[in-house]
């Protein structure tokens, strides 16, 4: 995702299926890290940002496993290089591999394909939790022109090559929000599936970004900056939540409270771990109810 995705502050029309969603968005969302290979594994880790550490993550027992032990049902699907261990021992698919002639071509995937054939994998579900990681490849560069098919080619000029500095600006920021209408149509279309399922399942839905790009500003483009260097266009991300009414009702969960705790309350990828916990009831000691974002709008 990019940080225009939803924002509300932004002129141009980039998410207009989302609009028609009845999502929760949050306005204050920042990552663990500047790159996938630390806000991913990160992300499901219970270090949170400031004491994360990569080697220290990889001997500990990692969010998705707490769940596994716990009995929830996962799957994690893949379409952006790797899952950088945080879907190790689990069950897991990358999706590029499959070479789906529409979707897929010179070994990457349009998004679109995380969804393929999903329904049916969703018919065979037991009665039990479930949890689906879908992993985007979504608004990452340096090649955003590849990361929307030809119909998302609303804005134009643009720039339609992989040395992005040497692109017109408003190219490039043209090519950057093809990329985020298109992205736009993943968890839009995510939520109607979920939706087909009510009568079957509670559905609820988590999405945000690993982290954010830089398209030029103060002469940075991509992503990747150490932390401590790095602008706010590489770490203020997207992040939103979907819960269908009956998820909310069967959780006690008050909407109107998340929505009005979204607007102000600053969250970050450290929230993640502990909200899903939360959310699929896991009893664990891993779980810290502070950090989760929906604990304080459940009512008694």
């Amino acid at each position: 995702m990019g940080r225009k995705l939803f924002s509300g502050r932004y002129a141009r029309e980039t998410n207009p299926g989302l609009k028609q969603q009845q999502v929760i968005y949050y306005r204050h969302a920042t990552s663990c890290g500047t790159e996938t290979a630390v806000s991913v594994p990160c992300m499901f880790s219970r270090m949170a940002r400031t004491d994360y550490d990569t080697a220290l993550a990889h001997y500990q027992e990692r969010g998705l496993y707490v769940m596994a032990h716990a009995g929830v049902n996962l799957l994690w699907r893949e379409n952006d290089g790797g899952c950088k261990v945080a879907c190790d021992r689990i069950p897991h698919s990358d999706i590029t591999r499959w070479q789906l002639k529409d979707l897929c071509r010179d070994g990457y995937c349009q998004d679109e394909v995380l969804l393929h054939r999903l329904n049916r994998y969703i018919d065979c579900i037991r009665q039990q939790n479930t949890l689906i990681v879908l992993h985007q490849i979504g608004s990452h560069g340096p090649a955003y022109y590849l990361r929307y098919p030809a119909s998302m080619r609303q804005f134009t000029p643009s720039c339609d090559c992989n040395q992005i500095q040497d692109c017109d600006r408003h190219a490039l920021t043209n090519t950057y929000d093809n990329t985020l209408l298109y992205t736009d149509t993943i968890p839009d279309d995510t939520i109607r599936l979920l939706n087909s399922y009510r009568d079957r399942y509670n559905v609820a839905l988590i999405y945000l970004s690993d982290h954010d790009e830089s398209l030029g500003e103060r002469g940075m483009y991509l992503h990747g900056t150490p932390w401590m260097f790095a602008p706010s266009q590489q770490t203020h991300i997207p992040m939103l939540l979907w819960l269908s009414p009956e998820y909310a009702a069967a959780q006690g969960i008050d909407q109107r409270c998340l929505r009005q705790r979204a607007q102000n309350n600053n969250v970050s990828q450290n929230n993640v771990f502990h909200t899903l916990l939360g959310m699929i009831n896991v009893e664990t000691n891993e779980y810290h109810a502070d950090m989760d974002m929906i604990r304080s709008c459940r009512q008694p």
